[in-house]
């Protein structure tokens, strides 16, 4: 059973994967980030724009979670632990803006209100920074007023318990009532990125909702029947807000 740890994360192509997933948009991705845009417009009806602090664990070479969440975020934290995927998310943020990639998805973003004002490229090089850090280690202390984690706590590992203590990890850095999205790839048996296969948990909505409700004050989910790529049936969304409690480690 490969874990985390074994997966050679060095290695990991953003540029392919971007090549594969983004470049040229999905209907799957489209109808997540419409149903992003649509959750935290609800979330944040009435709230002053700019006062949150927002976090994507995990952000690989994904810059959608981000603008869904810039007309709220004074500031925003892309966490992720493979360099290569650092290099690129250091480069998406830089003042010359993001690429030409992402245009289609702050376009969707755009048809809601609040982001109408937002100047996508300038708001993201000001607000937005890039840490290196491992999910595993995210402990607690540190608490977000809303968070995103697409395809990773199933995409890192084929043991059970990691891909639980991943989704723990996440929902205990969320503060009180926070909104959240998080997406898993359905019932994946692992994926390529160029020349390297990497692990997977295989995911379906019964267990997307275990991992999910015990730190959820409301919590609904998308079973999304997209298949991108060889070896999944589709894509989970699970969309919803941080109980006020935590639960224990």
């Amino acid at each position: 059973m490969d874990r985390n740890a074994d997966a050679p994360w060095s290695k990991f192509d953003p540029e392919v994967y971007v090549d594969n997933n983004y470049r040229t948009p999905l209907e799957a991705d489209l109808q997540i980030v419409r149903l992003l845009r649509d959750h935290f417009s609800r979330c944040f009806a009435g709230s002053a724009p700019g006062s949150a602090r927002g976090v994507d664990v995990g952000a690989g070479a994904n810059l959608y979670p981000a603008l869904s969440m810039l007309p709220w975020c004074e500031k925003v934290l892309l966490l992720e632990y493979a360099p290569p995927n650092i290099e690129y998310l250091e480069r998406q943020i830089a003042p010359e803006g993001f690429g030409a990639e992402w245009d289609a998805f702050w376009e969707v973003l755009r048809e809601a209100p609040a982001y109408r004002d937002v100047e996508p490229r300038g708001r993201v090089s000001e607000i937005t920074r890039v840490e290196r850090a491992n999910l595993f280690d995210l402990d607690g202390r540190r608490r977000w007023d809303i968070g995103t984690m697409f395809f990773v706590a199933d995409s890192m590992s084929e043991c059970p318990e990691e891909f639980q203590r991943g989704v723990r990890c996440f929902m205990n850095a969320l503060g009180d009532r926070a909104p959240f999205a998080v997406a898993f790839m359905k019932e994946s048996v692992g994926y390529r990125v160029g020349e390297h296969r990497y692990p997977a948990y295989r995911v379906n909505e019964a267990r997307a909702r275990e991992s999910l409700e015990p730190f959820t004050a409301e919590l609904e989910i998308h079973d999304l029947h997209h298949v991108v790529r060889p070896g999944h049936e589709g894509m989970i969304l699970a969309l919803g807000r941080r109980k006020g409690e935590i639960a224990a480690p």
